[in-house]
């Protein structure tokens, strides 16, 4: 979708949307090549669920900006209960989740923000998968943008696209 609209606008140079490995290291490894070079002043990340986590450590780490779309909150204790068989949502491809990729989130862990004001968090309180009052919570001081009802999709993004270009 926010790819249509940098299409629709004439700069679709300026938007990026790689498809991550499932392995969390080689995923951040990944994202962080793509912003080598570039100054911090100049990128903004919009991440959803994991991808929203990796936003903010990648915030957190290089000073870039970021917009969170359900974010997910501690994912290494989330989804340390998911091991098994799993697809990567882009592409399909099928791996294993195992404790491996456990540590690997667990060696990304946050406690806390220390820059909200380079965060925007958009939540729908209807998310099916994550609790919003934990990304409320975890985020505060950041912007936030909660939404009534709609799921982890986030349906009403379209909505908000000018919001996050502005930020």
């Amino acid at each position: 979708m926010l790819g249509h609209y940098f299409q629709h606008i004439g700069r679709p140079d300026e938007f990026k949307c790689p498809d991550l490995p499932h392995r969390p290291a080689a995923a951040m490894g990944m994202l962080e090549s793509l912003l080598e070079g570039h100054a911090p002043e100049t990128v903004k990340l919009v991440g959803s669920s994991l991808g929203a986590w990796y936003a903010t450590v990648l915030s957190e780490r290089l000073g870039v900006r970021a917009v969170l779309v359900n974010p997910a909150v501690h994912p290494a204790r989330l989804l340390a209960s998911a091991l098994g068989e799993h697809s990567n949502y882009s592409t399909g491809e099928r791996y294993q989740f195992t404790t491996m990729h456990v540590q690997e989130l667990a060696d990304m862990e946050l406690t806390a923000i220390t820059h909200p004001e380079r965060l925007m968090v958009l939540l729908e309180t209807g998310d099916e998968v994550l609790d919003y009052r934990t990304a409320q919570t975890f985020y505060h001081g950041c912007r936030q943008v909660v939404v009534q009802g709609g799921n982890h999709s986030f349906n009403s993004f379209a909505a908000h696209i000018p919001e996050i270009i502005a930020f």
